[in-house]
């Protein structure tokens, strides 16, 4: 019997939370179309992102590091669908690309990572916090100023085995990654949105097709999520207006309340953390509430806002 060739092929990187998240893919076309998940095969693709580690991507070109090359290989037709981080996609995607939409949103938070303290609070005066994030750094500053940071950057077990080996006292990661991993009882907790505000489109995986490329959303339209892409829809305008990018400390997040209009949230810090801008946004379409809170916040922040202290 003739092997089938597959009937899509799904580009990501190749990270254990990327694979992850690939094979979760695959795991729900297969189950939607009741098909093997063999005709789904799944591409793996090295991105500048990863292998740029001694430095912030901040300094290198942002959050496109992560998607640059899997963008090319699906323009030039070597890949039919790429897998995505929600929170690694850049607000504008390349011409020739679209978003398709994301998948039911795992847990949105933060989790708090050490050995010694149970929340932020509890960590020692002056204690050595790693993580390579704008926001993370920004957030807890905003909490304990006191705290020393330094860069982390890795996957998340090279991460989790850097406060293992005692080289920081806690650092910050998704709760979503923990949880796809099956890692979830490393967090020494998860940090409440009412207080740590995510990352937009943290905890969501997202699903991009090339632009005419019918038949492929076609195949991903039945595994989409309809409250999660409206959601990351508002968070991404949001960041949009804010031209928002990996340099930028920006927290977001929308969720829809019991009588279905959408309530976003959003935050602009400095990037010592002394300084924040807040708002919240309610409404029926995703957009335009993304909009409206994007073009409030903008507008309190002062020119030199984003220059270091």
């Amino acid at each position: 019997m003739a092997i089938q060739p597959p009937l899509l092929r799904i580009g990501t990187r190749g990270s254990p939370l990327a694979l992850a998240q690939a094979h979760e893919t695959r795991r729900r076309l297969a189950a939607a179309h009741s098909m093997p998940e063999d005709r789904f095969e799944i591409v793996v693709i090295r991105t500048t992102g990863d292998a740029i580690q001694d430095r912030a991507l901040s300094e290198s070109g942002g959050k496109g590091l992560f998607t640059k090359e899997i963008d090319e290989a699906q323009l030039a037709g070597h890949i039919d669908l790429s897998v995505h981080s929600g929170k690694d996609l850049p607000t504008r995607l390349p011409d020739g690309l679209a978003e398709a939409g994301f998948l039911e949103r795992e847990d949105p938070r933060d989790a708090f990572i050490s050995k010694t303290a149970r929340r932020i609070e509890d960590l020692p005066i002056g204690a050595h916090v790693g993580t390579a994030s704008l926001r993370r750094i920004s957030m807890l500053l905003h909490i304990r100023p006191d705290l020393r940071i330094s860069l982390l950057r890795g996957n998340v077990q090279t991460r989790l085995a850097r406060i293992e080996n005692g080289d920081f006292d806690a650092t910050v990661l998704a709760m979503a990654g923990l949880n796809r991993l099956g890692l979830e009882d490393k967090a020494a907790s998860a940090l409440p949105v009412s207080r740590f505000l995510p990352a937009v489109a943290q905890g969501a995986i997202g699903l991009v097709v090339r632009a005419k490329d019918s038949k492929t959303m076609a195949l991903v339209a039945p595994i989409l999520h309809a409250e999660t892409t409206a959601c990351v829809l508002a968070e991404r305008r949001f960041l949009a207006e804010l031209d928002g990018s990996c340099r930028t400390p920006i927290g977001g997040y929308c969720k829809r309340d019991a009588k279905g209009a959408f309530r976003l949230r959003g935050m602009v810090l400095s990037p010592n953390g002394r300084i924040s801008f807040g708002g919240s946004s309610t409404g029926a379409d995703p957009v335009i509430i993304g909009t409206r809170l994007g073009r409030r916040l903008k507008a309190k922040l002062p020119p030199d806002f984003f220059k270091p202290a």
